[in-house]
């Protein structure tokens, strides 16, 4: 099971990081996790959107994740909470679907 491929996915708009819910305390809960369930994160299996709207499914981090999903480089991918993919449902179905197909199961932590 530890050869899995693990990535995480975070994201923070500027309106949230006002509020202090920041991509380091995201990071570090996800990590944390990530250790707990007895896996090694491949740095470059981390995609982070820091400062970008949920509204869109256009954004860096998450582009780069579909791509390696698609190219079956992940297996089991961690996010903190659903909202993290898109504060609008349709999108959070879309990805999940996308990323089923791909075979990546999706951990959330809240």
């Amino acid at each position: 099971m530890n050869g899995l491929q693990v990535a995480l996915y975070a994201r923070v708009s500027s309106e949230q990081q006002a509020e202090a819910k920041t991509i380091e305390s995201q990071l570090a809960d996800i990590r944390a996790k990530i250790r707990a369930d007895g896996f090694v994160l491949n740095e470059n299996l981390e995609f982070v959107d820091n400062g970008y709207s949920g509204s869109t499914l256009i954004r860096p981090a998450l582009e780069r994740l579909r791509d390696r999903a698609a190219a079956g480089e992940i297996n089991r991918l961690y996010v903190h909470c659903p909202d993290r993919f898109s504060r609008n449902y349709a999108y959070q179905v879309i990805l999940l679907e996308e990323l089923a197909q791909a075979g990546v199961e999706v951990i959330y932590l809240n």
